[in-house]
């Protein structure tokens, strides 16, 4: 099974993948792992969080690190540092600035309980500003928004954006110092967060939530890294991942079960964007909405709860779906296409 299968350096070979489909997959499934928590502010009514320990938005989260690290992995070691560091701000900042923006100028304005003078005279609505742009802070509130929701923060995504930038410098310094070409010691590493991984669940499994995600994301990011790194020898096998996956089920009950998943979506997601049998035709969408739908969907889906704050979460899931699509449509075509152009031409004259 595992001789026979197709290795990711041919799947890379292959002129279509799937990553931009299955981010757009998973980046809705996090505005669906939302509609609980923006209606009752618990997560713990998800069935995928009673199911697997995790809510689907972490999953779908999960899956999003594994292709990152993967990807800007690839983009260092083919580019070099200079196009890699352009690559990265020109991907990241516009589409968050703009989101930013909106969401505090003209939505928070829209929606707050104050008059608008007062709100755009409120310290609390610049310190939000900088406080999403410069620290990824994603649990501060807009004044007089949202004050009636069960959670009141209007932009409840962009906290892993800070670990995504903690790993994408990771991956800069990492190739600066020449250890992307060692990738033994990449390996190394991500073998000693594994092993902490279990560590934590030993000694403290119903320890901090932030604990968890300071050892989970990195580890996925480096595992999708690794992946590159190892691309002549990684497999790309469905009925691998089936089984890899029914082995998930009695490590559930064990220390290692977290550490396991962790790699398991790492490798699973690549499976699913590369492997030959599943990329003969290109099924990629025209346009990448899955940026904007994961920085829009929270706020439009407060927004629509603050509105209609009776809606259960199937009522609110559809409107604030297709809402969130829309909005994202024109964040890709507005601010992000152009931005990537930009891209495109520095990187050409580069």
């Amino acid at each position: 099974m595992i001789r026979s299968a197709p290795r990711i350096a041919q799947g890379l070979a292959n002129p279509h993948n799937n990553f931009g489909l299955l981010r757009l997959v998973m980046a809705l499934a996090v505005v669906v792992s939302h509609a609980f928590s923006v209606t009752d502010g618990r997560v713990e009514h998800e069935p995928w969080y009673q199911s697997t320990g995790f809510t689907l938005g972490e999953h779908a989260v999960n899956g999003f690190f594994a292709i990152s690290g993967f990807l800007v992995t690839m983009s260092f070691v083919r580019r070099g540092w200079r196009d890699y560091v352009t690559a990265r701000l020109l991907r990241i900042a516009p589409g968050l600035i703009a989101a930013t923006l909106v969401v505090a100028l003209l939505l928070g304005a829209a929606m707050t309980s104050l008059d608008v003078g007062s709100y755009f005279r409120d310290p609390r609505l610049w310190r939000f500003i900088n406080g999403t742009l410069t620290t990824f802070k994603s649990a501060a509130p807009l004044p007089g928004v949202f004050e009636h929701n069960p959670l009141q923060f209007p932009m409840g995504t962009v906290w892993t954006l800070k670990y995504e930038t903690l790993c994408y410098l990771g991956v800069l310094v990492a190739g600066l110092a020449g250890l992307l070409a060692r990738p033994r010691l990449m390996l190394a590493a991500a073998a000693a967060l594994a092993l902490a991984v279990v560590a934590r669940e030993i000694a403290t499994p119903d320890g901090s939530k932030g604990t968890e995600t300071v050892l989970r994301l990195p580890l996925i990011f480096l595992a999708g890294g690794l992946c590159y790194l190892y691309r002549e020898k990684v497999p790309l096998s469905l009925p691998l991942l089936a089984l890899a996956l029914l082995a998930l089920v009695p490590l559930a009950f064990t220390p290692f079960y977290k550490a396991a998943l962790y790699l398991v979506t790492a490798w699973g997601i690549l499976v699913l964007a590369l492997a030959p049998v599943l990329t003969r035709r290109s099924v990629e969408p025209s346009a990448d909405l899955s940026y904007g739908v994961y920085l829009y969907g929270w706020p439009v889906q407060q927004a629509l709860h603050a509105l209609f704050p009776g809606l259960g979460v199937l009522a609110l899931l559809w409107p604030s779906l297709l809402a969130t699509l829309a909005v994202a449509a024109l964040s890709w075509f507005l601010v992000e296409k152009p931005a990537l152009g930009l891209k495109r031409r520095l990187l050409r004259g580069s």
